[in-house]
């Protein structure tokens, strides 16, 4: 290789170390650029409805989303906080009565294999010592969720002011992007960049109104199996119905738990009731409302959930699918259209 090789090689390999250390911020602007795309399709939305030019359509939908807030605030978040708490205290109890189970049915296995009560050590080792706690720990501990508060605060107002001022000209920071590739691959990458934004788009409107029918499927089921805190389980399931694969486990835990308090057999109920508002969610509403998305394959995204948790953190779990989406449209339009086919036509070429 020769000098000139050898220098783009080593500054290739320290854009790349570059670009890994500064990972954490390239995952909060990744955040800010889908909040940002967000708030474009509200704009492009508004437009197309009252044909208003873009600073307009702009001012409407930011007063429209502050309204929007506002009444959830008002209406929603009270009652859904009050609740949630209850929810909250209710869990150690249901632990207890899920503890007490297990050691019944341990003790009834016990019994009728061995004849005696063969796992009482196992039974043992569930038992919390007791001990006092001084307030050193404790002071520690608050100091710490008081950090990683204060932190997650500030990570927040920047994501929010990013995507306000990419939502403000967008097209402007497109041309930024544009501008760092090869002049002669900068119309490719234009298209590239626009056929993500398109596929983000589709991706967000189609979770919405998917997580809007699981909350309202689950608030509908709840209520007729007489379960209680139904709104804050209803808007627990529609929340973490974002997150795939991993979302709809965790929101089944909260209702199974205060059902549970009640009776074994009405917490299987619950249990069924979540099962099938999932699988309606994937086989019905989901094909239904992301028909123009782009396709995953419920392998890929189970992959890129792990890998981009490991890589980003609990952010990456909750942007896994987004990055998937566009990763899934640079891989089918730059590295196979642009890079393998025409290698691949060459080849085939007498």
């Amino acid at each position: 290789m020769k000098f000139g090789q050898w220098l783009a090689l080593m500054a290739t390999a320290a854009a790349l170390l570059l670009l890994w250390n500064l990972r954490e911020v390239l995952i909060h602007v990744f955040a800010a650029i889908v909040l940002a795309m967000a708030l474009c399709t509200l704009v492009g939305v508004v437009r197309q409805r009252l044909g208003c030019g873009r600073p307009q359509a702009l001012l409407l939908t930011l007063g429209g989303l502050l309204l929007l807030l506002a009444i959830c605030l008002g209406a929603v978040v009270p009652p859904f906080v009050q609740q949630f708490q209850e929810l909250l205290r209710q869990l150690p109890a249901a632990a207890d009565v899920l503890v007490r189970l297990l050691r019944q049915g341990m003790d009834l296995s016990s019994q009728m294999l061995y004849g005696k009560q063969a796992l009482h050590w196992l039974q043992q080792s569930w038992e919390t010592p007791g001990g006092g706690s001084g307030l050193g720990p404790g002071l520690v501990s608050l100091l710490g969720v008081a950090g990683n508060l204060g932190s997650g605060v500030i990570q927040l107002l920047f994501v929010l002011a990013v995507s306000l001022m990419i939502a403000v000209q967008p097209s402007a920071y497109r041309e930024v992007a544009v501008l760092l590739a090869p002049s002669f691959y900068r119309r490719r990458l234009r298209q590239v960049l626009l056929q993500c934004g398109e596929a983000l788009s589709s991706w967000m409107g189609g979770v919405l109104i998917s997580s809007c029918c699981v909350a309202l499927l689950a608030g509908i089921g709840l209520s007729l199996l007489g379960v209680k805190l139904v709104v804050a389980n209803a808007l627990l399931a529609g929340l973490l119905n974002i997150i795939p694969n991993v979302g709809p486990t965790l929101s089944t835990i909260f209702p199974m738990s205060v059902a549970l308090l009640v009776s074994p057999w009405k917490a299987l109920a619950v249990l069924g009731l979540y099962v099938l508002v999932q699988n309606l969610e994937s086989y019905v509403i989901t094909p239904s409302v992301m028909h123009h998305q782009v396709k995953l394959l419920p392998g890929l995204t189970l992959i890129a959930q792990f890998l981009f948790t490991v890589l980003f953190g609990p952010l990456g779990l909750l942007l896994a699918l987004p990055l998937a989406v566009c990763l899934q449209v640079v891989i089918r339009e730059v590295l196979i259209h642009d890079l393998l086919d025409p290698w691949r036509r060459q080849r085939l070429a007498p």
